[in-house]
C-alpha cells in the first residue's frame, strides 16, 4: 500500500540517534536545548519548548495562555480532534468557526461573528500546510483581548507574508509525528513569544516543578529541594528523539522543496480532470505542504476512496469535523453549525505526498485517479 504520508529517514538520522545512545543522556539533556535552538531558527527567533507530541503542544499552549474553566476558545472544526479536545480538557467552552471553502482554513469573517469579551483564545489551523490568515485574525484577537494561537502541526517552515510560521501568533504549536514534514517519531513543540508564558509552559511540561531557590516558598532544605506550585505533567521530549529532530531540521529545506515540486506536478497533471477541485494557495503565503487535499465532487468521494485503496493507493480523509465526534455530540454540539467545513469534509481526499514519493509513483496515483473520474 502506497501511504498518503511517510517519514524520510536517512543515514545521518540514524547516526545522530546512535551518537546519543552511546552518550550519557537519553532523557532530558543538552540535545533538548540544541533542538529547541534549531527550531527557533525557523520561527523567526521566537523561543521554542519541546514536548512529547503535537497534542501535548496544544495542551501546553492552552496552559500557557491561561485557558481555564468557562473561558471561550474559538477554533476550526477542520482539524484533528486534539485542537479542540485539549481546550475542552482545560474546562473551556469550544466554539467552532467555519472555514474558507478553498483553503480549508479558519474564516476570519466567521470568527468575527462569534468572538466577544469572553473569548480567551482564537486557535487557527494551518490546514494542509497553508498558513491561516493571521493578520485578519490578529485584528479580531486584539479587539476582544484574546490570544492568537497557531496550530502549525502541518506547516513548519512555512511563511505568511514573509514572516516564518511561529512569528505571527502569540503561541504556535508543532507536531513531529512520522507523517509530518519533520519527525522525532513522536514529539511536538510550542513557540512562545511572551517570557512569562514560556516559563509557565516550561514548568507545566515538567510536573510543575520549581527548582530555583529564589522562586521557592520554603527553600532552605538543601540542593535536592524542589516544589510544585501548580500541577503539571511529564511532557519532556528526550535527548534521543531531539537528536533525530536536529538531523531532520537540517533537511527541512529539501523536504519543503520536494513537497512543493510534487504539489506542482499534481497541479499540472490533474488540472483538467473533471469532478476534481485542486487545493488553493494565497499569493502572500509560502506553504509547507503536509497534505495534497483535493475535493471529489458529485458525491463520489467514498467511491474514489474505496477504489483507490483497493488498488494499493493509500488515500486518506482529513478530517472528520471535530464536533461530529461523539464526545462533542454528547456535550450538545450539533451537525450543521459550520456548513462550509462540512461541505469540505464531504468531498476532501488527501493524495499521497511525502519527500520520498517518486515521480513514477505519483504518475501511478494520477493514472488510477483519472481512470476512476474520467
Amino acid at each position: 500500500m502506497l501511504p498518503y504520508g511517510r517519514q524520510s529517514i536517512a543515514d545521518a538520522d540514524v547516526e545522530a540517534v546512535t551518537e546519543v545512545l552511546r552518550g550519557e543522556w537519553l532523557t532530558t539533556g543538552p540535545t533538548v536545548g540544541s533542538f529547541e535552538a534549531e527550531l527557533a531558527r525557523w520561527t523567526g527567533g521566537v523561543p521554542c519548548l519541546t514536548v512529547t507530541s503535537g497534542t501535548a503542544a496544544l495542551h501546553v499552549a492552552y496552559v500557557a495562555a491561561g485557558v481555564g474553566p468557562g473561558d471561550e476558545v474559538i477554533t476550526s472544526p477542520l482539524t484533528f480532534v486534539a485542537t479542540a479536545a485539549t481546550a475542552a480538557m482545560r474546562g473551556a467552552r469550544v466554539v467552532f468557526a467555519d472555514v474558507q471553502p478553498d483553503t480549508g482554513n479558519l474564516d476570519p469573517a466567521s470568527v468575527e461573528s462569534l468572538a466577544g469579551d469572553g473569548t480567551k483564545a482564537i486557535t487557527a489551523v494551518d490546514y494542509a500546510g497553508h498558513p491561516a490568515d493571521y493578520d485578519e485574525l490578529r485584528v479580531i484577537a486584539d479587539r476582544t483581548g484574546a490570544l492568537l494561537i497557531g496550530d502549525a502541526a502541518h506547516s513548519i517552515g512555512a511563511c505568511y507574508k514573509d514572516r516564518p510560521i511561529g512569528e505571527p501568533a502569540d503561541l504556535t504549536t508543532f507536531s513531529f509525528f512520522p507523517t509530518k514534514t519533520v519527525t522525532t517519531a513522536e514529539g511536538g513543540a510550542v513557540a512562545i513569544r511572551d517570557r512569562d508564558r514560556y516559563a509557565r509552559a516550561a514548568r507545566f511540561r515538567n510536573h510543575g516543578l520549581v527548582r530555583d531557590p529564589a522562586e521557592q516558598r520554603d527553600p532552605d532544605h538543601g540542593g535536592w529541594h524542589q516544589e510544585v506550585h501548580d500541577f503539571g505533567l511529564n511532557y519532556r521530549l528526550p535527548d534521543v528523539l531531539c537528536a533525530l529532530g536536529i538531523s531532520q531540521l537540517r533537511r527541512l529545506d529539501h523536504f519543503r522543496a520536494r513537497r512543493a515540486d510534487l504539489v506542482a506536478r499534481y497541479n499540472a497533471l490533474l488540472g483538467d480532470l473533471p469532478g476534481l477541485t485542486l487545493p488553493a494557495r494565497r499569493p502572500y503565503t509560502s506553504p509547507s505542504w503536509h497534505l495534497y487535499p483535493v475535493r471529489i465532487r458529485d458525491g463520489r468521494r467514498r467511491e474514489v476512496y474505496d477504489r483507490m485503496r483497493a488498488e494499493g493507493i493509500g488515500v486518506q480523509v482529513n478530517y472528520i469535523p471535530a464536533y461530529w465526534h461523539p464526545v462533542f455530540a454528547d456535550l450538545g454540539y450539533r451537525r450543521g453549525i459550520c456548513p462550509e467545513a462540512e461541505a469540505y469534509y464531504a468531498e476532501q481526499l488527501s493524495l499521497p505526498l511525502f519527500p520520498d514519493l517518486t515521480d513514477h509513483q505519483q504518475d501511478e496515483v494520477v493514472e488510477r485517479l483519472r481512470a476512476i473520474l474520467e
